[in-house]
């Protein structure tokens, strides 16, 4: 999955937007304001081809000690974030786009009722 296709991926969401809210080189994607994705563009045109993803902290436990391209999360919580490396790693383009599926869903069972009936009338 190339830097388009993962931002065409996360974009096509509901209720998805993107930001640079930190530098002009981190790539956001929020769900009615809340992170669900970060990316360091700047590290990504190097070939270092990570993505920051939320995730359940026992799914995250099981992942790290599943896939060696998965680690806690870099500059982020480390119970609740993971850093997921997609070149040269053992982590599949079918695996990324589940984890960012669930850290959008993990994400939107968060949000308030208001904002959950927001996003489902979008």
């Amino acid at each position: 999955m190339d830097i388009e296709e993962l931002r065409d991926f996360c974009i096509a969401k509901k209720g998805v937007t993107e930001h640079f809210p930190f530098d002009d080189v981190t790539l956001v994607f929020k769900v009615m304001g809340k992170i669900f994705v970060l990316i360091r563009l700047d590290a990504w045109e190097q070939g270092a081809q990570k993505i920051n993803l939320k995730c359940n902290p026992d799914k995250a436990i099981t992942l790290r000690a599943a896939f060696e391209g998965i680690v806690p999360g870099w500059h982020s919580n480390k119970r609740l974030w993971n850093t997921v490396t997609m070149n040269n790693s053992d982590v599949s383009e079918d695996l990324v786009g589940e984890l960012i599926n669930h850290s959008y869903e993990l994400v939107v069972s968060g949000l308030t009722k208001k904002l959950q009936i927001e996003l489902e009338n979008k």
